[in-house]
């Protein structure tokens, strides 16, 4: 009979990565189930080859393969493969050299941080008063927001002069296209609505305390240079329904949950780092750096108005959440 395997690094990946890790932990050190006849579906040079080995790797293919899917025989094949492979490693003793008994520990130590890790999780389960007291902290004490234009200059005597010509009449609009050297600048300065903690605090502290329909009537500084602000309008945020946001708002506590646990674990533990130290880098090499950083992130938050300033806070959150998970 012809034989076509499916690759065996799929199933070596697919049984050592479970997705159940802590019962995989525990099979590392159990005996091996007996299996009976009417329990295999092939034998091999006398050794079984059960029927919850075929429905284990069916299950492993389908969370692990991408949905790829197989035919029965086809998977009775390739536990056959398995099956010959592995007696002919014991045969050779290759269970007993240094390097796999060193991988079967680096396995076993992965699957058993793992499974501490869920055990955790479930021993501590998240409680919907716990979602729905974040709910109320994070999603509806979001406060106002507000819709602003502006211009931005490089010097505080431009600032003055345009503050000066909105005075006399300037048309705002028009003075942003001209004028103004942020990227708003073409669409008259336009920044859409925002939250006040999405932009740099001098200029939410400037919008907060203005009116609507209202310009500032001195220079607002901030690293991006002179602001003058027109606040065209403000209304309280809309919270998405509790339910849409439960989901989310489950995950990030879970993360923090584990987060802490970990700063726990480390905190009554008894830790030296032994490996060396990089060499240190001279600050004429890291300043630059640091500045181009800043610059570049200054840029990106003032080009991109009120959905990137959003999407940067939304990451933010999430690299702190999951800055103490381990990898």
């Amino acid at each position: 009979m012809k034989m076509k395997f499916i690759p065996l690094a799929l199933i070596s990946a697919s049984l050592l990565v479970s997705c159940n890790k802590e019962q995989a932990a525990t099979e590392t050190v159990a005996a091996a189930p007996t299996v009976s006849k009417e329990d295999a579906i092939a034998i091999v040079n006398g050794t079984f080859v059960s029927k919850k080995e075929l429905e284990l790797l069916k299950s492993e293919i389908a969370q692990r393969g991408r949905g790829q899917q197989f035919p029965d025989d086809k998977l009775v094949e390739e536990l056959v493969q398995r099956e010959l492979l592995l007696q002919d490693a014991k045969k050779k003793q290759l269970d007993k050299t240094s390097d796999f008994v060193e991988r079967m520990n680096s396995i076993k130590s992965s699957l058993l941080s793992q499974a501490a890790l869920q055990n955790h999780i479930a021993s501590n389960p998240i409680t919907d008063q716990q979602l729905k007291a974040e709910y109320e902290k994070s999603v509806t004490a979001a406060g106002d927001e507000f819709k602003a234009r502006h211009i931005l200059v490089k010097t505080e005597d431009e600032a003055k002069q345009i503050i000066t010509d909105l005075n006399n009449g300037a048309d705002f609009i028009e003075l942003a296209k001209t004028k103004s050297i942020g990227p708003s600048g073409p669409k008259g300065g336009d920044l859409g609505w925002f939250a006040a903690g999405q932009m740099v605090l001098p200029f939410s502290e400037a919008v907060i305390a203005m009116e609507d329909n209202k310009f500032s009537t001195a220079p607002v500084k901030t690293q991006f240079g002179y602001h003058i602000i027109l606040r065209e309008g403000s209304r309280a945020q809309t919270p998405p329904a509790f339910d849409t946001v439960k989901p989310k708002i489950n995950a990030m506590l879970q993360r923090q949950q584990v987060q802490e646990f970990m700063q726990s674990l480390h905190k009554n533990a008894s830790i030296e780092i032994l490996f060396p130290a990089p060499e240190a880098v001279t600050t004429e090499v890291v300043d630059p750096i640091k500045a181009a950083i800043k610059e570049n992130a200054d840029k990106a938050i003032e080009a991109a108005g009120n959905e990137v300033a959003k999407a940067a806070e939304k990451a933010a959150e999430e690299v702190k959440s999951l800055d103490a998970v381990i990898q």
